[in-house]
């Protein structure tokens, strides 16, 4: 079972392919290989792709059940120190879209582009997340069967406390401000299903304006998961495989203080 020792976590991983490295950060209540299933095929024949489950996710173990999207950021920074990693490519959903966002702000030379899926860049004080009990008493008996088996070694048969730390992260985070927004220097490309309830459009344009030089693909008729099976994992795919392809890693990446803007660019996808 491939595990390694990041910070205080047995980090559990997998890893495909060969050439330049992605990182691939899963959703909320979800883990890495499962979120992002639809992208495997494609990807690996190109890149050396890394799957990791996030801390208090999946098969990844620590004493502790506490964890923040912050953390999430300085446990996937650590993680690229053990594998000698100086730059990765980052493709985040949901949970692992904020995880993202909050390396390139933190963390910026060790990314060499973000893409994300399904986020606006600001936490939604309306959107109700999901918690066990609460679940519970809807019967909702499939799901907290499902967040059990998933996430077992990760809340050591604590699938309630599971539940509750993600729905007070996802009341939380991300906590990032504008300015800090605006100061993400890495080639970004954001995408959103069409039907998104808690994205779409016009969520999308405003981080796209905070974040210069950035991209954005809404995807035609999809929802939350457009890059899922039974939605247009094709187009999400195709989209973010040119847009990694055209922002190849470099040794040294330049300073965010210095880089030079680059162009705006907003468009619908042709689906």
């Amino acid at each position: 079972m491939p595990n390694i020792l990041v910070n205080d976590l047995q980090m559990y991983y997998e890893q495909l392919g060969n050439g330049e490295p992605i990182i691939f950060l899963h959703g909320n209540y979800s883990r890495g290989i499962l979120t992002f299933a639809s992208q495997i095929l494609d990807f690996q024949t190109r890149y050396t792709c890394y799957f990791p489950d996030l801390r208090g996710h999946g098969r990844t173990r620590c004493t502790s059940l506490e964890w923040n999207t912050p953390q999430l950021a300085e446990d996937i920074s650590a993680f690229m120190e053990q594998f000698r990693l100086s730059q990765a490519h980052f493709i985040g959903y949901g949970l692992g879209a904020h995880v993202g966002l909050y390396l390139a702000v933190d963390f910026p030379i060790k990314v060499a582009s973000l893409t994300t899926i399904g986020t606006s860049g600001f936490s939604d004080p309306v959107k109700e997340p999901a918690e066990g009990e609460w679940l519970f008493e809807l019967g909702a008996r499939e799901l907290i069967q499902q967040m059990t088996e998933r996430h077992h070694e990760a809340h050591q048969g604590n699938c309630f406390e599971f539940m509750r730390q993600n729905a007070k992260n996802e009341r939380m985070y991300p906590q990032l401000t504008e300015d800090q927004l605006s100061g993400i220097s890495c080639p970004a490309l954001f995408i959103s299903g069409e039907h998104d309830p808690f994205v779409g459009e016009e969520k999308l344009k405003r981080l796209c304006t905070l974040v210069r030089g950035s991209e954005a693909l809404i995807v035609p008729g999809c929802s939350h998961r457009p890059h899922m099976l039974r939605e247009n994992p094709v187009l999400v795919n195709d989209t973010i495989l040119d847009f990694i392809a055209s922002h190849p890693i470099r040794l040294s990446y330049p300073n965010p203080n210095n880089q030079s803007i680059r162009n705006f660019r907003w468009g619908h996808a042709k689906g």
